[in-house]
């Protein structure tokens, strides 16, 4: 009877110890197959466009002096009054034109500077124009310094007075950038493979960059270059 017992309980221990090496390498062989799928790669593709702005804002900026703050409202009134005149002559529309609130400066009341001034008052006036004929625009502009001779005081020194242009279509061109750096990413991440002797799996995951809007140059304010960077990461298999 012990004999049997004994022989049993051998046998079932061999069943387990069986079993458990099974179990054992089982589990080592999908911790090997779960470590190759885990090599990845990671690649960015960039996707650069140069594209012409669609719409212009250009500030004309002028200034007005005067000791009589009556007189110096009449001379914005007709300065303005000319500058319109000169810019839908030019073949600007009249809805793109748009007029500021007048800044007007009493240096009497100012607390600093010791020199009397010529004028008590000066004013420095905007006009505004908006328009998406950006060609027409620039051609104005050249021609801008004869309304200059007419007596008006042009300035744009300052930061408010420049010119800038907008590209709005970004939507439009955003699925083929990302098309373009997705793509070249890939090519990245192949050619690592191939120097690896490896294969290239699906994608692990995708980041796409933010897309960013610059001039091309300094000169070239109404060219604007359009990039964006897509990172991709790559599983790797032998």
């Amino acid at each position: 009877m012990q004999e049997n017992n004994k022989l049993s309980a051998f046998i079932l221990g061999i069943f387990i110890f069986l079993g458990l090496a099974a179990v054992g390498y089982q589990l080592g062989n999908a911790a090997v197959k779960v470590k190759e799928y885990e090599r990845t790669v990671t690649a960015k593709g960039l996707s650069e466009r140069e594209y012409p702005a669609d719409i212009v804002i250009w500030p004309i900026q002028f200034t007005e002096s005067s000791n009589d703050l009556a007189q110096l409202y009449s001379s914005i009134e007709s300065s303005n009054l000319k500058i319109k005149n000169f810019l839908e002559k030019n073949k600007i529309d009249s809805k793109e034109i748009s007029l500021s609130s007048p800044n007007i400066t009493d240096k009497s009341a100012q607390q600093y500077g010791n020199a009397k001034a010529e004028f008590r008052y000066t004013a420095l006036q905007t006009v505004t124009v908006y328009s998406k004929n950006i060609q027409g625009v620039q051609n104005v502009m050249k021609s801008l310094p004869e309304l200059g001779k007419t007596g008006i005081a042009f300035t744009g020194r300052n930061y408010q007075g420049q010119t800038e242009y907008i590209f709005t279509r970004l939507n439009e061109v955003k699925p083929e950038m990302i098309e373009e750096a997705t793509r070249k990413a890939r090519e990245v991440a192949q050619k690592f493979a191939a120097d690896s002797e490896s294969k290239l799996g699906k994608i692990r995951r995708a980041k796409q960059g933010q897309f960013s809007i610059s001039a091309r140059d300094k000169n070239s304010q109404h060219i604007k270059n359009v990039r964006v960077v897509s990172t991709v990461e790559y599983y790797l298999s032998d």
